[in-house]
């Protein structure tokens, strides 16, 4: 039979129609669904929209140059800011950052090439997640009975302590899950070549791996600067500089925005309100800037 009468013969069979009707049940199920979902997702971004919207509204309407110059105001004094906060948030976060990501990632990669399936890996994956649900106010009363009843002092590096104990556990996890997905023949290769276990996870592990591990390090960091509750415990709060005149304050208390607007919200004076939601601004600005940037190095590191 030649391709012609083949495409005769097809040609003269009675095929059912395919197109939908739009009454047809299943249409019409789908279609319900599908708008279902669409609403449900708008719901779901009503609150966070809605909170944006008043945090621009109302903390707008304070931003200056000022905030990030000078020092918290008294009760009955006007205009101010709180760059001390803002430094104070900084350092307390990097401190922390210094001790949970080392150790997060390393014992990441032993949970995932090392020690995947001993007693000891299980152990610390179990208090790893349960470090997951830990409430952060006892975090902050462990690195007050660890760090400032040792040194004697409220200080940075305590609230440091504290806001690592938080990041740590999801940085362990997201670096271990990120190891997992990478592809068992490229570590065969490598392996194939003569690379040692600790050339395989040093050059192809972690490398292909980096982009879910920087985005753990974000979202780890994403939480720990909006901590309240470990910083009370811990770096207290201050009115001052933690750097002034050459000189740091490291080992005193220090100002974190997080704790700025604990304080001023509460306060009876329109000009404290004005600044905690100006400070509020702040602090989601710099967690959404962390979240981009983490996003944007972890997409240029998968392109090369």
């Amino acid at each position: 039979m030649t391709p012609d009468e083949i495409t005769t013969e097809f040609a003269e069979i009675d095929f059912p129609k395919l197109d939908r009707s739009l009454r047809h049940p299943r249409t019409m199920i789908s279609a319900a669904l599908s708008i279902g979902a669409f609403l449900a997702t708008v719901v779901a971004c009503v609150p966070l929209l809605s909170v944006l919207v008043m945090l621009v509204y109302r903390g707008g309407k304070k931003l200056s140059l000022e905030l990030f110059t000078e020092l918290p105001p008294t009760g009955f004094e006007s205009g101010g800011g709180f760059g001390n906060a803002i430094v104070g948030t900084i350092v307390i976060v990097a401190i922390a950052a210094v001790i949970s990501i080392p150790s997060g990632v390393l014992t990441a990669i032993f949970l995932a090439e090392f020690g995947a399936g001993s007693k000891t890996a299980s152990v610390a994956r179990f208090c790893a997640k349960t470090l997951t649900g830990l409430p952060s106010i006892l975090a902050g009363v462990f690195a007050y009975a660890a760090v400032v009843v040792a040194t004697g002092t409220y200080s940075a590096p305590a609230g440091g302590v504290a806001l690592s104990l938080l990041m740590l556990p999801t940085i362990i996890l997201t670096a271990e899950e990120a190891m997992r997905m990478v592809p068992t023949k490229m570590k065969e290769a490598a392996i194939g070549m003569g690379c040692t276990p600790t050339q395989v996870a040093w050059k192809i592990v972690l490398p292909t791996a980096l982009p879910g591990i920087l985005t753990g390090v974000m979202l780890a960091i994403a939480r720990a600067a909006g901590e309240t509750a470990p910083l009370l415990f811990t770096a207290l709060f201050s009115n001052y500089w933690i750097f002034e005149d050459g000189q740091s304050q490291v080992m005193e208390p220090t100002a974190s925005l997080a704790v700025f607007i604990y304080n001023f919200s509460g306060m009876p004076f329109e000009n404290q309100i004005e600044m905690a939601w100006a400070a509020s601004l702040i602090l989601v600005l710099m967690v959404l800037t962390t979240n981009i940037t983490g996003q944007i190095i972890s997409h240029k590191t998968k392109l090369t």
